[in-house]
């Protein structure tokens, strides 16, 4: 990844001396302290800064080669919001990388996120997508939410859904969250935990 490296009498001189060089915001900036060397008189701070653009472009390149090593080449698109980064993957055979109810999507998520943290020493908000597999997952899993809702309230009889991942679970809670009339709750321990929606009482 590339990264510069600051040095300052403190961490705060360190970090405004990269937020000029760079033409950056602090806050659009992630800091890694690297060495604080203190001497009789004086003492030193070393940091390691990336911007957001080179973490894209690290994880671009990164996926990129991980993909290649599969055999397959692919397209990535690259959307920006404010709080996270989407990255999108076209490949001409998306179902090796989705693998079976998503478990290869979600290992190389999981191997993305470790080697961004590892790289910048913090949490960098991301998401990944094949071929827009997550929308319609998503999309499918709001319709059993609320059609599963609809028999929960008539018949005022708990449903226990199957065991889903955290981001699953977070789709069923988020869609039935505003229903008045049936509440969700996770049960169970990973990686068999799963939502019951029960009837909200009276």
């Amino acid at each position: 990844m590339n990264k510069s490296k600051y040095t300052g009498k403190t961490r705060e001189d360190a970090i405004h001396q990269a937020t000029i060089a760079l033409q950056e915001l602090e806050k659009d900036l992630y800091i890694k302290e690297i060495e604080t060397k203190s001497g009789l008189f004086s003492k030193k701070v070393e940091i390691e800064v990336a911007t957001k653009e080179d973490i894209i472009e690290f994880i671009k390149e990164y996926l990129k080669n991980l993909i290649k090593n599969m055999g397959l080449t692919a397209n990535i698109e690259v959307k920006k919001r404010e709080d996270s980064v989407s990255f999108t993957i076209y490949t001409d055979n998306n179902a090796i990388l989705i693998g079976k109810n998503g478990k290869t999507l979600e290992a190389i998520t999981t191997i993305i996120k470790q080697v961004v943290q590892k790289e910048i020493g913090t949490y960098f908000n991301l998401n990944i997508d094949i071929g827009e597999y997550k929308i319609q997952q998503q999309k499918r899993i709001e319709s059993l939410a609320k059609r599963l809702a609809r028999e929960v309230a008539k018949t005022k009889i708990a449903a226990k859904l199957d065991a889903m991942n955290s981001y699953e679970r977070r789709i069923i809670h988020t869609t039935l969250a505003e229903n008045p009339k049936v509440i969700t709750e996770s049960e169970g321990e990973e990686p068999n935990r799963y939502v019951i929606i029960k009837p909200k009482e009276e």
